[in-house]
């Protein structure tokens, strides 16, 4: 009997319940275990970051050979490099100064 008990904790750990705990009550949470895709990252941080005054855009790059959130500025100072973090989601945050952007008049 003991050995069916044993054998029937651990089908429950595989099945999500660690012998009466949800895998989120014994401290994993699946959707934290998996990190977000850097698309994801900037759909789910953009809005923020272009709240930032000074901050013009946002885009995927490519940093030291991985990819990175770029925020792009309009003038780089030493104020606004204090307010956009260096990581978002674990990725490394670039930020590049690009300058005002305006509307082309054709």
């Amino acid at each position: 009997m003991k050995g069916f008990v044993a054998s029937g904790c651990v089908w429950l750990l595989a099945s999500a319940v660690v012998c009466g705990q949800s895998w989120a009550e014994a401290g994993w949470d699946a959707t934290a275990m998996r990190q977000r895709t850097i698309e994801e990252a900037l759909e789910a941080h953009t809005g923020r970051l272009m709240a930032i005054p000074g901050v013009v855009g946002t885009a995927q790059g490519l940093c030291e050979g991985k990819p990175c959130i770029k925020v792009l500025v309009a003038r780089k100072t030493p104020q606004l490099l204090k307010r956009i973090p260096a990581t978002v989601d674990s990725y490394s945050v670039a930020v590049e100064e690009s300058g005002e952007f305006r509307a082309f008049d054709r």
